[in-house]
């Protein structure tokens, strides 16, 4: 689901569908919108799971300030989705613990 009318921010602007990859299914985004918000458009509010009890976590904060919304996107680790902008063919994974360190 997705507000398309706001009482403050007015009509959502028309942006073109895009696809996505996430944990491997296919999902629709709108081009340009923040991961979180494409993600919770298709259903998905788990975005990782904690170290140490395996608990979920989803978005918190939605201004890039905590953690709770990071995931692996395109295979880097502790991206926050809730302010990085979808990209068409990007690949999205559920992050578990703190992600696997990639160097360069």
């Amino acid at each position: 689901m997705r507000v398309t009318h706001h009482p403050i921010l007015g009509d959502l602007p028309d942006s073109r569908e895009i696809k996505i990859q996430v944990d491997g299914k296919e999902i629709a985004a709108l081009a340009g919108e923040p991961i979180a918000a494409a993600l919770a458009a298709a259903g998905i509010s788990v975005h990782r799971y904690t170290s140490e009890k395996s608990e979920p976590r989803g978005v918190f904060c939605a201004i890039g300030q905590c953690t709770d919304c990071v995931m692996t996107v395109n295979g880097v680790s502790n991206v926050r989705t809730c302010i990085t902008p979808v990209i068409p063919g990007m690949t999205v994974e559920t992050q578990h613990g703190v992600g696997q360190r990639r160097d360069p």
